[in-house]
């Protein structure tokens, strides 16, 4: 049997897989953890729903029975931002700043939001921890608004291009709504306005619903070029 010809290198294709499935992953982080801890303790001795149904943050999910899928997805994310490369040293500063910077927040936990008392030791972390997914959701938000929006001096965009310039542009932009929502909750009375929405868990979920769409459109998950246009990929960048 004569074999199946390749019509794009086979690496190139293997890149657009995994950007795909870092994009369905961020996508479905927030599901999974919210679904894993309700079935779990459904399943458990008590057969009960868990209090609260919906964590405080996606990082509380660290105190449930869902800790290793949470901080093995962000070590998944991490290792790929960090090997990711793009078509000059900003993509590869933004990929390094926002790997290492999900590594951190997988590995320095937030303070247990059932947890008594804190140390000094565990705020101090607890902060950290803020600081370093404050900085990784920027980086992602400058993926979306700069580098994935560029194109190549060589040729004009297509019009599938075109439109995924407008889906990145307003990934950014949710991006960047959310980080501003959550920047403000600390203030007195905003948080216990907001409470009925989860506030900081819905943020941090459209944020990464935003980053996972964007990811899935950079992979050709969504508005793939057209089989013609594929003969001049390496003129118009996903």
């Amino acid at each position: 049997m004569a074999p199946r010809l390749a019509t794009r290198n086979p690496a190139a294709l293997s890149y657009y897989t995994m950007r795909k499935a870092v994009g369905v992953l961020a996508l479905s982080l927030p599901l999974v953890l919210a679904l894993g801890v309700v079935v779990l303790s459904l399943l458990g001795p008590r057969h009960a729903l868990p209090a609260p149904v919906l964590q405080r943050s996606i990082s509380d999910y660290y105190y449930t029975p869902m800790r290793n899928y949470l901080v093995g997805s962000l070590f998944a994310i991490a290792a790929f931002l960090i090997c990711t490369r793009g078509y000059d040293l900003r993509d590869e500063i933004a990929g390094y700043i926002s790997g290492i910077c999900a590594f951190g927040v997988a590995i320095l936990p937030s303070v247990n939001p059932r947890s008594p008392g804190y140390t000094h030791l565990q705020l101090a972390i607890g902060y950290i921890h803020a600081g370093l997914a404050a900085i990784m959701f920027l980086a992602l938000a400058y993926f979306c608004l700069f580098l994935f929006r560029q194109s190549s001096r060589e040729g004009r965009p297509t019009r599938r291009k075109q439109h995924r310039n407008r889906i990145y542009q307003v990934c950014g932009l949710v991006i960047v709504a959310c980080l501003g929502v959550m920047f403000v909750l600390p203030i007195d009375g905003i948080a216990l306005w907001l409470y009925p929405i989860n506030p900081l868990f819905t943020c941090e979920t459209l944020a990464l619903a935003a980053f996972g769409v964007a990811w899935l459109t950079k992979g050709e998950g969504i508005l793939r070029d057209k089989p013609q246009n594929h003969n001049h990929a390496h003129k118009t960048p996903s």
